[in-house]
């Protein structure tokens, strides 16, 4: 790991403030190899340098990554002054880590999110160049039938001529004049799903992430719970 400043270091623990770190350091409670720290801009190597806080000794890692199992009724976003946040749904230490969603779903969409404070790997993820796939169910007030597949798999055009890139539909069953459905996407335009469906006459009733990437949403995960990533999902991830 490369140097950091000492109050990126100890923040990314998700227990202090950057200016609750200053105000350690001031104190004197902050050591590095048993030596009270200086400065809170100075930089360390946490794999060499031995940092300790009140005695403890602390360990790091250059970045978080959390999954989400999104909830509707919740923004996509890191605050508002209104509606709840998926950060809201996180403990306290994890709050201060300055997390971000990658990507966004809609408010009243639930399923799979990755939360973390890796600017390059979100930007890889949802980079358009690299139509990174995205897997979601849906229930549609409407049948939908192959001939809506094919137009799926050809780029479905919208309501705003905007031409998508070929996605995948999948047919699962149909109850009562309702389909539901898998949806396959290579790109996130805004409400992409919902305009898509009700371009071909099915408004979404209810729709769920299921997948981004390699990372699929854990079956286990409750509506509204975290976990953090397993060391061979980052992986995955970091291979993109």
């Amino acid at each position: 790991m490369a140097q950091m400043r000492l109050d990126k270091l100890l923040s990314s623990t998700g227990r202090w403030s950057r200016r609750e770190v200053k105000q350690l350091v001031r104190e004197g409670r902050v050591l590095a190899d048993g030596r009270p720290a200086v400065a809170a801009d100075d930089k360390y190597d946490p794999e060499h340098t031995v940092l300790q806080v009140d005695g403890e000794r602390l360990s790091f890692s250059e970045h978080c990554y959390v999954m989400l199992h999104k909830p509707t009724g919740v923004l996509s976003a890191t605050e508002d002054r209104c509606t709840p946040t998926v950060l809201d749904l996180l403990p306290l230490e994890l709050q201060k880590r300055e997390l971000f969603p990658v990507g966004r779903l809609d408010k009243d969409t639930e399923g799979l999110l990755l939360l973390t404070d890796d600017g390059p790997l979100a930007h890889r993820l949802l980079s358009p160049r690299r139509h990174v796939d995205k897997v979601y169910y849906a229930r549609l007030d409407g049948v939908l039938t192959e001939a809506d597949c094919a137009a799926f798999a050809d780029g479905l055009v919208l309501e705003d001529g905007y031409r998508c890139l070929p996605a995948q539909l999948r047919l699962l069953a149909d109850d009562g004049g309702r389909s539901e459905v898998l949806i396959t996407l290579h790109e996130g335009k805004f409400h992409q799903v919902k305009r898509m469906a009700a371009r071909c006459g099915a408004p979404v009733l209810y729709l769920k992430r299921l997948s981004m990437g390699p990372l699929r949403l854990d079956p286990a995960l409750e509506c509204g719970k975290w976990r953090y990533l397993t060391k061979e999902e980052k992986e995955s991830l970091l291979l993109l």
